[in-house]
């Protein structure tokens, strides 16, 4: 159909002289000894104050990077977890410092767009250029399909946020990138792979992320900017593990972490409650570097199986189930 066919060869700059550093050398390493994986480059991460945001930061840092980071640092209304702080976004800008990168911090709202076009055109223009970018925020808000009339307001805030604010920030970034190209890494979720209940608009927004994903890739490959969506399982993070949702896995008001493991390690295959920010930052690390310079468009888990449950009971629910019944 028109319009929607391969782009034309005469799009792709068949010379890509510019772009030489993106392409294979067979006698070159991907990477000289000693060096860190992210040297010299310039990366930007949205939701930065804290939780994954942060650990992304001190990772990239700590492989070489300067760190761009925004945060909206203000609590939305409807979200009933507390959100980052100008405070939290502060140390994450100083523990990035600490590790010897320099580190640019913005409280700005990825939601206005005309915002975030002038918060990464001030960074790029201080920095000099942009290399990587990680898309990091996200809110997730209880709500269901009967529920009262206030849950027509959840879902806009969710899909406004992680929907429209992710591609707000894709907007921003990709022409400080057309002309050397670059990784764009979008935090899904597991949500964006299968079903939850209670969170529809959740899991539509990050299934949406995947397909966001997938339509840059196909489209900014021509620059050499590859995109790609990483979708992990409960993460240690206050998104995850905050009263209403220990509430949910444990039916106490009073509930606590402890009381919740139990059910959360019963959603993964592996058996772990959940996963700490790092192993997610591990795997922003590998798609931002020269080590991935051929995988776009994909979603990839870190789930520790979670997407890949078979029908039935894992392997840790029976084992339990079994010393029960002993």
């Amino acid at each position: 159909m028109a319009g929607l066919g391969r782009v034309p060869l005469r799009q792709w700059d068949l010379n890509h002289d510019r772009r030489r550093a993106h392409r294979p050398v067979a006698d070159k390493p991907l990477k000289e000894p000693d060096m860190g994986k992210m040297d010299n480059k310039v990366v930007l991460i949205t939701g930065g104050a804290r939780g994954q945001g942060r650990s992304h930061a001190l990772r990239f840092a700590a492989e070489g990077a300067d760190v761009i980071i925004t945060d909206i640092c203000q609590q939305l209304s409807l979200v009933d977890y507390p959100m980052g702080t100008p405070e939290e976004l502060a140390e994450t800008k100083r523990q990035v410092e600490e590790l010897g990168r320099r580190c640019l911090s913005f409280e700005v709202d990825a939601r206005d767009g005309k915002a975030m076009r002038t918060t990464v055109n001030e960074a790029v223009a201080e920095l000099g250029h942009l290399d990587a970018v990680i898309v990091n925020h996200g809110i997730s808000v209880p709500h269901m399909t009967t529920g009262p009339e206030q849950d027509d307001d959840v879902w806009d805030l969710v899909m406004d946020t992680n929907i429209n604010a992710v591609w707000r920030t894709v907007r921003a970034v990709v022409p400080h990138m057309t002309e050397n190209g670059g990784s764009i890494s979008l935090t899904s979720s597991a949500a964006g792979l299968v079903a939850l209940f209670g969170r529809a608009a959740y899991v539509v927004s990050k299934h949406g992320v995947v397909g966001l994903a997938k339509t840059l890739a196909a489209e900014l490959a021509p620059h050499w900017i590859r995109v790609n969506a990483v979708c992990p399982t409960g993460v240690d993070t206050p998104l995850y593990l905050n009263p209403g949702i220990i509430k949910a896995f444990t039916g106490k008001d009073d509930g606590t972490r402890e009381d919740m493991r139990w059910t959360a390690t019963s959603l993964n295959l592996l058996p772990v409650p959940w996963i700490e920010p790092e192993a997610v930052s591990n795997v922003m690390l590998f798609l931002a570097s020269d080590e991935a310079k051929y995988i776009t468009g994909i979603a990839l888990p870190v789930d520790a199986g979670m997407t890949t449950m078979p029908p039935g009971i894992s392997p840790f629910i029976g084992q339990r189930l079994a010393e029960l019944e002993s």
